[in-house]
Protein backbone atom coordinates (compact mmCIF):
# COMPACT_ATOMS: atom_id res chain seq x y z
CA UNK A 1 0.00 0.00 0.00
CA UNK A 2 1.19 3.23 -1.03
CA UNK A 3 1.81 6.22 1.54
CA UNK A 4 -0.43 8.96 1.15
CA UNK A 5 1.14 12.16 -0.27
CA UNK A 6 0.95 14.95 2.66
CA UNK A 7 -1.67 17.39 1.70
CA UNK A 8 0.05 20.59 3.24
CA UNK A 9 1.12 23.08 0.95
CA UNK A 10 5.49 22.66 0.39
CA UNK A 11 7.27 24.45 2.87
CA UNK A 12 4.36 25.21 5.41
CA UNK A 13 5.44 23.26 8.83
CA UNK A 14 3.07 21.78 11.43
CA UNK A 15 3.23 22.54 15.05
CA UNK A 16 5.75 20.42 16.44
CA UNK A 17 7.91 20.39 13.26
CA UNK A 18 8.38 24.19 13.34
CA UNK A 19 8.98 24.06 16.91
CA UNK A 20 11.46 21.30 16.13
CA UNK A 21 12.48 23.68 13.61
CA UNK A 22 12.90 27.17 15.85
CA UNK A 23 14.74 25.07 17.94
CA UNK A 24 17.78 26.54 16.06
CA UNK A 25 18.01 29.58 17.17
CA UNK A 26 18.87 28.46 20.68
CA UNK A 27 22.53 27.80 19.05
CA UNK A 28 22.01 31.86 19.01
CA UNK A 29 23.24 32.83 22.63
CA UNK A 30 26.18 30.14 21.89
CA UNK A 31 27.46 32.18 18.66
CA UNK A 32 27.07 35.66 20.28
CA UNK A 33 29.23 34.24 23.36
CA UNK A 34 31.69 33.44 21.11
CA UNK A 35 32.21 36.94 19.78
CA UNK A 36 32.31 38.04 23.14
CA UNK A 37 35.50 35.21 23.80
CA UNK A 38 36.86 37.07 20.60
CA UNK A 39 36.51 40.26 22.08
CA UNK A 40 38.32 39.51 25.15
CA UNK A 41 41.02 37.78 23.45
CA UNK A 42 41.46 40.93 21.22
CA UNK A 43 42.13 43.05 24.39
CA UNK A 44 44.41 40.36 25.37
CA UNK A 45 46.40 41.15 21.81
CA UNK A 46 46.37 44.54 22.93
CA UNK A 47 47.86 44.02 26.06
CA UNK A 48 50.66 42.33 24.59
CA UNK A 49 51.51 44.65 21.79
CA UNK A 50 51.30 47.37 24.72
CA UNK A 51 54.00 45.70 26.68
CA UNK A 52 56.18 44.68 23.94
CA UNK A 53 56.31 48.70 22.61
CA UNK A 54 56.98 49.43 26.50
CA UNK A 55 60.07 47.20 26.75
CA UNK A 56 61.03 47.56 23.62
CA UNK A 57 61.78 51.61 25.10
CA UNK A 58 63.47 50.23 28.23
CA UNK A 59 59.87 49.83 30.45
CA UNK A 60 61.67 46.74 32.89
CA UNK A 61 58.07 46.18 34.33
CA UNK A 62 56.23 45.29 30.73
CA UNK A 63 59.33 43.38 29.69
CA UNK A 64 59.15 41.33 33.24
CA UNK A 65 55.49 41.15 32.24
CA UNK A 66 55.98 39.22 28.79
CA UNK A 67 58.57 37.05 30.43
CA UNK A 68 56.44 35.46 33.23
CA UNK A 69 53.52 35.19 29.98
CA UNK A 70 55.87 33.56 28.48
CA UNK A 71 57.72 31.56 30.68
CA UNK A 72 61.29 32.06 29.50
CA UNK A 73 64.21 31.69 31.56
CA UNK A 74 67.42 33.16 30.87
CA UNK A 75 70.83 31.24 30.89
CA UNK A 76 70.96 29.40 33.92
CA UNK A 77 73.40 30.26 37.45
CA UNK A 78 75.86 27.38 38.23
CA UNK A 79 77.69 27.27 41.58
CA UNK A 80 80.83 25.01 41.75
CA UNK A 81 79.61 21.77 42.05
CA UNK A 82 77.52 22.59 38.74
CA UNK A 83 73.96 22.52 40.62
CA UNK A 84 71.49 25.45 39.06
CA UNK A 85 71.16 28.23 41.52
CA UNK A 86 69.14 30.66 39.75
CA UNK A 87 68.73 32.15 36.27
CA UNK A 88 70.55 35.45 34.90
CA UNK A 89 68.55 38.65 35.17
CA UNK A 90 66.90 39.47 31.93
CA UNK A 91 67.62 43.67 31.52
CA UNK A 92 65.93 43.63 27.53
CA UNK A 93 64.69 42.19 24.78
CA UNK A 94 66.19 40.18 23.03
CA UNK A 95 65.72 38.21 19.84
CA UNK A 96 64.28 35.42 21.11
CA UNK A 97 61.78 36.89 23.79
CA UNK A 98 60.47 39.14 20.36
CA UNK A 99 60.32 35.89 18.17
CA UNK A 100 58.29 33.96 21.12
CA UNK A 101 55.54 37.21 21.41
CA UNK A 102 55.82 37.42 18.08
CA UNK A 103 54.47 33.90 17.02
CA UNK A 104 52.03 34.35 20.47
CA UNK A 105 50.20 37.09 18.88
CA UNK A 106 50.52 35.21 15.39
CA UNK A 107 48.36 32.06 17.28
CA UNK A 108 46.16 34.75 18.87
CA UNK A 109 45.15 35.54 15.04
CA UNK A 110 44.65 32.18 13.92
CA UNK A 111 42.65 31.24 16.90
CA UNK A 112 40.43 34.70 15.81
CA UNK A 113 40.48 33.51 12.64
CA UNK A 114 39.52 30.08 13.67
CA UNK A 115 36.58 31.44 15.80
CA UNK A 116 35.25 33.83 12.91
CA UNK A 117 34.76 30.57 11.05
CA UNK A 118 33.11 29.13 13.81
CA UNK A 119 30.86 31.88 13.86
CA UNK A 120 29.96 32.90 10.30
CA UNK A 121 29.97 29.77 8.96
CA UNK A 122 28.11 27.50 11.95
CA UNK A 123 25.59 30.51 11.95
CA UNK A 124 24.89 30.21 8.15
CA UNK A 125 24.72 26.76 7.90
CA UNK A 126 22.97 25.33 10.96
CA UNK A 127 21.24 28.74 12.23
CA UNK A 128 20.30 30.81 9.49
CA UNK A 129 21.04 32.02 5.56
CA UNK A 130 22.93 35.43 6.52
CA UNK A 131 22.27 36.18 2.13
CA UNK A 132 25.80 37.30 1.65
CA UNK A 133 25.52 36.54 -1.91
CA UNK A 134 27.03 39.62 -3.83
CA UNK A 135 28.35 41.60 -1.14
CA UNK A 136 32.02 42.77 -1.12
CA UNK A 137 33.23 41.29 2.15
CA UNK A 138 31.82 37.85 1.58
CA UNK A 139 34.05 35.55 2.89
CA UNK A 140 35.15 33.21 -0.54
CA UNK A 141 35.05 30.21 1.44
CA UNK A 142 31.43 30.45 2.88
CA UNK A 143 29.48 29.74 -0.74
CA UNK A 144 30.26 26.35 -0.32
CA UNK A 145 30.54 25.70 3.20
CA UNK A 146 28.60 22.69 4.45
CA UNK A 147 28.90 20.96 8.13
CA UNK A 148 31.73 18.78 6.47
CA UNK A 149 33.81 21.45 4.99
CA UNK A 150 33.61 23.24 8.27
CA UNK A 151 35.01 20.20 9.95
CA UNK A 152 37.94 20.10 7.49
CA UNK A 153 39.02 23.35 7.79
CA UNK A 154 38.39 23.77 11.79
CA UNK A 155 40.96 20.69 12.05
CA UNK A 156 43.78 22.42 9.43
CA UNK A 157 42.87 25.52 11.67
CA UNK A 158 43.98 23.37 14.72
CA UNK A 159 46.81 22.16 12.65
CA UNK A 160 48.03 26.05 11.97
CA UNK A 161 47.73 26.83 15.44
CA UNK A 162 49.31 23.23 17.14
CA UNK A 163 52.14 24.15 15.04
CA UNK A 164 52.45 27.78 16.06
CA UNK A 165 52.98 26.17 20.08
CA UNK A 166 55.18 23.36 19.00
CA UNK A 167 57.49 26.19 17.35
CA UNK A 168 57.36 28.54 20.24
CA UNK A 169 58.50 25.16 22.34
CA UNK A 170 61.34 24.65 20.51
CA UNK A 171 62.85 27.80 20.04
CA UNK A 172 62.49 27.66 24.00
CA UNK A 173 63.55 24.10 23.61
CA UNK A 174 66.68 23.88 26.32
CA UNK A 175 64.31 25.81 28.86
CA UNK A 176 61.49 23.28 28.76
CA UNK A 177 61.46 19.50 29.90
CA UNK A 178 61.94 16.51 27.27
CA UNK A 179 58.31 14.87 28.76
CA UNK A 180 56.59 18.46 27.62
CA UNK A 181 58.14 18.61 23.58
CA UNK A 182 57.57 15.12 23.33
CA UNK A 183 53.83 15.30 24.42
CA UNK A 184 53.38 18.77 22.31
CA UNK A 185 54.96 16.44 19.52
CA UNK A 186 52.45 13.59 20.47
CA UNK A 187 49.60 16.36 20.45
CA UNK A 188 50.46 17.47 16.86
CA UNK A 189 50.57 14.36 15.54
CA UNK A 190 46.99 13.45 16.76
CA UNK A 191 45.82 16.70 14.73
CA UNK A 192 47.83 15.47 12.37
CA UNK A 193 46.09 12.25 12.11
CA UNK A 194 43.21 13.67 12.93
CA UNK A 195 42.30 16.25 9.96
CA UNK A 196 43.55 13.55 7.67
CA UNK A 197 41.13 10.84 8.89
CA UNK A 198 38.57 13.79 8.53
CA UNK A 199 39.47 14.25 4.85
CA UNK A 200 39.38 10.53 4.02
CA UNK A 201 36.02 10.12 5.32
CA UNK A 202 34.77 13.02 3.43
CA UNK A 203 36.11 11.79 0.12
CA UNK A 204 34.55 8.11 0.55
CA UNK A 205 31.34 9.77 1.65
CA UNK A 206 31.34 12.43 -1.41
CA UNK A 207 32.44 9.27 -3.43
CA UNK A 208 29.44 7.27 -2.02
CA UNK A 209 26.92 10.14 -2.76
CA UNK A 210 27.87 10.85 -6.75
CA UNK A 211 26.47 7.75 -8.39
CA UNK A 212 23.36 8.99 -6.17
CA UNK A 213 23.28 12.32 -7.70
CA UNK A 214 23.91 10.96 -11.19
CA UNK A 215 21.14 8.19 -10.99
CA UNK A 216 18.91 11.39 -10.13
Amino acid sequence: MSRPLDSRPRGKLGPLENLIFLSRWLQLPLYLGLIIAQSVYVFHFCTELVHLVEAAFGNQHALTILVENLGYKANPILNAEGARVGYEQIKGLNETIIMLVLLGMIDVVMISNLLIMVIVGGYDTFVSRMNLEGHPDEPEWLSHVNASVLKVKLAMALIGISSIHLLKSFINADKLPDRVLVAQVGIHLAFLLSAMALGFADRLLERHLQPAHNGH
